[in-house]
């Protein structure tokens, strides 16, 4: 009698296990996503939003940031950097469709400079950008480019220094009164234009500490007669109060 053939039997389908448990983990995911949207709105009444550090940002919100807050933004932070950022930050403050009547680019650039400081970065400003020949008061084209840094300053909480100088072709009598005044006009259309009046201080170096010098002692020069704004970028130890 033949011997019976033993019966093989026929592979597992063992990926089939496999496949089944990613489809439960699929069908769960989805579950869980028809779940979260469909949430009682009374549930999502408080959002916390993290965003990145900016620094002194005064206003901080999730809309878009306009060029002059990001301006602020990149200043706080890295002040030391605004001696590549010259330029950037004179178009983005002054651009050429905005520059008061009489003014070109050529001499704004001449007679505005941004300088680095220990304590932060100043944006300086010659006699001819701001008053009259040996005045103090602000001129109307002064004014307006004063005005174009308000929005700026109100994005901040960084204090400020208002800072004037003269040099020996001002004949005044009092060099130190003239810096004085022409720093005081500044700060005072600031704070009348709404910049808190807490954030400011004054100072007032009539010739001294000049850009342009013959062996220490100042001499007629366009950059020597100045109005400096100084925003106070570098934070100290406990932070400004």
């Amino acid at each position: 009698m033949a011997r019976k053939k033993k019966e093989i039997c026929p592979p597992l389908a063992l990926w089939l296990v496999t496949f089944s448990d990613l489809v439960t983990l699929l069908l769960t995911f989805f579950v869980l996503l028809l779940t979260m949207s469909s949430m009682d709105n009374a549930i999502l009444t408080r959002v916390t939003l993290h965003t990145a550090d900016l620094g002194l940002l005064d206003k901080r919100g999730s809309g878009r940031v306009d060029p002059k807050e990001r301006l602020v933004v990149e200043l706080m932070e890295k002040p030391w950097e605004v001696m590549d950022k010259k330029q950037r930050i004179k178009d983005l403050l002054f651009p050429d469709d905005e520059l008061p009547d009489g003014l070109n680019k050529a001499e704004l650039d001449k007679n505005l400079d941004i300088l680095a400081k220990p304590d932060g970065v100043a944006l300086v400003f010659t006699d001819k950008l701001l008053f009259a020949p040996g005045g103090s008061r602000l001129s109307p084209r002064g004014e307006a480019l004063i005005s174009a840094l308000v929005p700026v300053l109100m994005h901040t909480a960084a204090p400020v220094n208002v800072a004037g100088y003269t040099d020996p072709t001002d004949n005044a009598a009092d060099p130190y009164a003239l810096s004085a005044d022409r720093a005081l006009s500044v700060l005072a259309f600031l704070v009348d234009s709404g910049v808190p009046n807490r954030r400011f201080s004054l100072s007032a170096y009539g010739s001294d500490f000049p850009v342009v010098d013959d062996r220490g002692r100042p001499v007629a020069s366009d950059m020597n007669r100045r109005v400096e704004i100084l925003l106070k970028t570098a934070r100290p130890v406990g932070g400004y109060q």
